[in-house]
Order: C-alpha cells, then structure tokens, then sequence
C-alpha cells in the first residue's frame, strides 16, 4: 500500500509540474504570436510618427522580459516542489530558528558527514557532528540522563537503541516520512527509533593469507571453532559495538541461551583481538591483520571497491540475522524542532540515497529509495535471514552482555579494546 501511495504522488507532482510547464510554453507562444502581429502592423504603418514606433518598441521590450520573468518563476517553482517534498514548511521554519543540530553518528564517518552536510546545504542549519561507536553513545547519554549534549542519534544497528528505549532516553515522534518504511519492523511501535537501512551479518575472510596458512575458508558458525583457526578471528566488543551485541543475540536466539555461552567461551580461544567498532575487523582483513571477521558484509563491501580483491564474502550456511540501521531524537533534546526535520530527512531519498556514495552498501528500508546495485552484485540477499526477534533483544540485550563476560570470566581480557 505505501509503495502505490507513492507511485500515486509521484504521478500527481509529475502532472503538475508538466501542467505548470505546458503553461509557460503556451505563455511564450501567444507573447511570440502578438510580437509578429505587431511586426505586421509596423510595416503596413511605416508612416507612424517616431513616437508611436518608440511605443511599440517598449511594449515590444516589456512583453520579451514578462515572458523571460514567467520561465524563471516557473524554473524556481520546479525547484521548489523538488526541494521541499517530503517535509513540512513550517517545521522547517521552526527548525531554522533553533539555528543549528548536534548528532552522534555511529554509522561510517563518510557516510555522516555526507548526510550531516546535506542537511545543512538543503535547510541552512548548522550541524555539529561526532562519530562514537553505539555502545559510547549509549553509555554517554545514560550519563547525561535527560540533559545529552546532542540531539540526535544517527546509524548503527537497533540492539542499543533499544536498550537506550527501555531506560527512557530516547524521545518518541511520530514522523511524516515513516509512511515509507517498507514495514512496521523498521521503526519502534513508539516511535522512539527509525530504520534506515538494513545490514546482513557474516564473515570476511582474506582468501590470500587462507591459501597460505593452506586452510578453507568457513562456511557456518560451528566452523569458527575449528581449532586451525586460532588466533585467525576478529570480532568486535560488546561492550562498545552494536555489532557485537546483534552476534551475540543471534546466537542466543539460534542456539539457546545457555548453548550460546558455552559457544562463545570456544569461539574466544580463537579471537585475536575484540575491535571498539563493529566496523573494525572489515578494516584488517584485506590487509592480511585479520583473517577472519565477523561482522556486518556491507562493509566488506566497501574494503573490495577500494581495491582490497582478496577478501571474499561469506554468509554463514545454517543462517545469520541482521542489523536495522537507526536514528532517534535524544530524550531532553536541546533543537527539537531540528531534531524532527533530521528524522524526516533521514527516512527521505535525500539522505539514504547518498549512503552508496560515502562508503555504506546496506540494504535501505523506505519505498521511494534506490537501493545500492553493489550489495546484490555481490550475492546479498536482505530476505535471507533468520526471523530475528526483536523483543527479546530489546528486553533482554543488556542482560545477554553481562552473561557474556560472565561466561568468559577472567578471559576476558587486553584484547577487548576500548578505544
């Protein structure tokens, strides 16, 4: 139903500005047709006074400049329906006289300061940004309890959004643009967080230093165990990375709790290192660092467009889950009016359609976005995972976590970076 409401508004916005242009045409045409009149005129009255030629020469000149002035507000009234759909003007009234925005931004830093600058270029509103892993903002604004030093929350998966919901701070609103979301599980019941986007999680693995070490790459989530994989496995660190959070859910919800921990006490034999940002493992494997991540594929994708050809893809055989990509406005937010305009220009064309440009290949979740050839080229599959429950996670994320390091005990150790 959203998708053909939207084919709906495009083709009525497409009448009207086609009938606006059909217009001005029409305008031009009956002033061309007078001015050959008048020529007509002239040379059957050649015997007019100067003065009456000086008048006909004005009115000549007059009518050439109301016909120039008709194609430039029709110009600027074209531009105007393409700027300003999809957002309210006195919203944006509201949001300008706040004067400026602050986001904590958790997706790729290319990606934020692309979507941060097309804010400020499309409504003139200045944006403070910063780029913190999801488990730094979380942590930040259950510090700053109600008075954050930011406004809004931008990318990174929803585990600790949801966290962040059930301690109260995050701040419902009720978006226009949600109408878009391809589905109710793309945005709280509350209105509390939106999606954005939507990443699939598995492997990347450097196939060169695989071959070396003379070893096949893994196929599922039993054969991280393998022990000819020790010291091969990056992961990222739950107690700072979203990313982490979702794999340990995953693996919650597919195998039972306690069948998870245990998994998890044997994985950890053969991690390396547990990076601050879910992203970081992507980072090291074309290098050869890393051999194996784990984490969200979109990223990997992004190492081989920059030349990294070694790293293959790997989507866990008995199946995976995925992260929802979010944004929020901050409980106690010091621009509100702001802080809405951004949720509305984070679930429009405007801002998802520039994550392909800046690094990000996830999969977007609003009908009226382009979604990246790239991730399917490279054999994505955003239906192809399991029916992730969202519920659990959101009631019982922060739970799981402590009885990860619980499980691990003194393990846990130097290789969980935090910084």
């Amino acid at each position: 139903m959203a998708k053909e409401n939207a084919k709906k508004r495009n083709v009525r916005r497409n009448f009207f500005i086609l009938g606006r242009f059909i217009v001005a045409l029409l305008t031009i045409f009956a002033c061309r047709c007078y001015d050959m009149d008048i020529e007509r005129k002239r040379w059957k009255n050649r015997q007019l006074i100067s003065k009456g030629k000086k008048r006909e020469r004005t009115w000549f000149l007059m009518k050439k400049l109301l016909a120039f002035l008709l194609v430039a507000v029709m110009a600027m009234g074209l531009c105007s329906v393409a700027s300003a759909e999809g957002y309210d003007q006195a919203l944006i009234d509201a949001a300008k006289a706040e004067g400026e925005l602050t986001v904590y931004g958790s997706c790729e830093e290319a990606y934020l300061n692309a979507a941060c600058d097309k804010f400020q270029e499309l409504f003139g509103i200045t944006v403070n940004r910063q780029r913190l892993s999801t488990g730094e903002v979380a942590a930040k604004i259950e510090e700053e309890n109600g008075n954050p030093s930011a406004d809004v929350w931008f990318g990174g998966t929803t585990d600790p959004y949801n966290e962040s919901v059930a301690k109260g701070l995050l701040e419902p609103y009720e978006a226009k643009n949600a109408s878009h979301l391809l589905g109710d599980m793309y945005r709280d019941k509350d209105g509390c967080w939106y999606g954005i986007y939507k990443g699939i999680l598995g492997f990347m693995c450097n196939t060169e230093e695989l071959e070396r070490l003379g070893l096949e790459e893994p196929k599922d989530w039993d054969d991280l165990l393998k022990p000819e994989y020790k010291g091969l496995i990056w992961m990222s660190n739950p107690n700072t990375a979203g990313t982490a959070k979702l794999v340990i859910n995953t693996m919650v919800q597919m195998k039972g709790h306690d069948e998870a921990m245990k998994y998890f006490v044997e994985l950890d034999k053969n991690i390396a290192q547990y990076t601050k940002s879910g992203s970081g493992p992507s980072k090291k494997v074309g290098i050869g660092e890393c051999v194996i991540g784990i984490g969200f594929l979109h990223d990997g994708i992004t190492q081989i467009l920059d030349g990294y050809d070694n790293i293959s893809l790997v989507i866990p055989a008995s199946g995976t889950s995925f992260e929802i990509g979010a944004t929020a406005i901050f409980k106690g937010a010091k621009h509100p009016n702001a802080a809405k305009l951004w949720i509305e220009f984070a679930l429009s064309p405007d801002c998802v359609n520039i994550a392909k440009e800046n690094e990000s290949f996830q999969f977007l979740v609003i009908d009226n976005a382009e979604q990246p050839e790239e991730a399917t080229a490279f054999g994505l599959d955003p239906e192809n995972v399991i029916d992730y429950d969202f519920e659990d996670a959101k009631n019982n994320t922060s739970k799981y976590v402590e009885d990860y390091f619980n499980a691990l005990g003194a393990a846990a150790d130097g290789r969980f970076q935090t910084e």
